[in-house]
């Protein structure tokens, strides 16, 4: 099965699950993938509004039910709370608006505002809106990234792969540094702790 067969067949659920997830990368590939003709952008955006929407809903649940122990059990997530918090002193509105456009903070802020921080209510419906932008924006930068690579380069079919290819493993590695530099935070901290502790 070759790579376009692939797309074609799975991409719509591998669409799906990157937008549960961080998954700005796979979204934004759906959108190059849907200027090719390998998806429709009918359904990928769509498609990103359901899974962002049920993703970020989902960690809200989480964080109704069970935000403060984990926030007590994870000390790195109390130190990303705190960061929520001072946004949300500055940016209320806004920041649930915008969250999932900000790495790192898209499973964090719906956990956090989940422990009183605002009603299911007001969540649900400023989620839908914000879900509503980022599923029409981040695949629409996709399919005009392809669209403005077209002009430059000509025909972009002996492109294709390697840039797909290529912003895959940008949004991996992305991805990556910012769980090493996450982990080196949160290690340095630790030890900060521990020498306090000692004292």
């Amino acid at each position: 099965m070759s790579p376009e067969e692939i797309i074609r067949t799975y991409g719509y659920w591998g669409l799906l699950g990157g937008a549960l997830l961080e998954g700005e990368t796979v979204v934004l590939l759906a959108g190059f993938a849907a200027h090719q003709g390998y998806l429709d952008l009918r359904y990928v955006i769509p498609i990103a509004f359901a899974g962002s929407l049920a993703g970020d809903q989902f960690w809200f649940a989480v964080g109704r039910f069970k935000g403060r122990a984990i926030l007590q059990r994870l000390p790195w997530l109390a130190r990303k709370a705190q960061r929520v918090d001072e946004l949300l002193g500055r940016f209320h509105t806004l920041l649930v608006l915008s969250f999932r456009f900000i790495y790192g903070m898209r499973t964090v802020v719906p956990l956090v505002l989940a422990t009183g921080r605002i009603g299911r209510l007001r969540f649900a419906v400023l989620n839908a809106i914000g879900a509503a932008i980022w599923s029409i924006v981040i695949p629409l930068a996709g399919y005009f990234f392809g669209a403005a690579l077209e002009l430059a380069l000509g025909r972009l079919k002996r492109y294709e792969r390697p840039l797909m290819i290529g912003i895959l493993v940008a949004g991996l590695l992305a991805a990556l540094t910012h769980q090493v530099i996450s982990l080196y935070r949160r290690r340095r901290q630790t030890r900060r702790n521990d020498e306090s502790v000692d004292r």
